[in-house]
């Protein structure tokens, strides 16, 4: 069966290599399925989970935003943060939400930045999922 490479970077080094036979992913317009010779493509990410299918098993990459550049032979993901399922810290992330979902609770205090907030809470459910497989 026909593969396309993938390559998931952060500023901090690569995540992930492999060939694999499907990438799906949420870009910020929707969902996204690249197959092997995908035309030519360049899209934002949003936060969530990159499902890489690779014969009858899928691995999942939690990614936080970036851009994807997909070619007919190769996808490539620059992320501002991502984590292979495997290597998420659940008791963090739970942590994380715990923080995130307190700082929404508090609407009577003015120096509380909601969209940073929002974004830690969506960051933080997304990790969760992704170690759960829901996604």
């Amino acid at each position: 069966m026909k593969t396309v490479n993938v390559h998931i970077v952060t500023p901090d080094g690569p995540v992930y290599e492999a060939d694999v036979e499907m990438v799906s992913t949420k870009a910020k317009s929707g969902e996204l399925g690249i197959l092997p010779g995908h035309i030519p493509t360049v899209a934002p990410l949003a936060i969530g989970a990159v499902r890489l299918k690779k014969g009858a098993q899928t691995e999942l990459v939690a990614v936080s935003g970036g851009f994807l550049e997909v070619r007919p032979d190769k996808v490539t993901i620059l992320a501002q943060s991502a984590e292979k399922a495997e290597d998420i810290d659940v008791a963090r992330a739970e942590q994380a939400k715990k923080r995130a979902e307190e700082r929404l609770n508090q609407s009577k205090q003015d120096n509380i930045d909601f969209t940073r907030a929002e974004l830690a809470l969506k960051r933080a459910v997304n990790r969760i999922n992704i170690t759960q497989n829901r996604f």
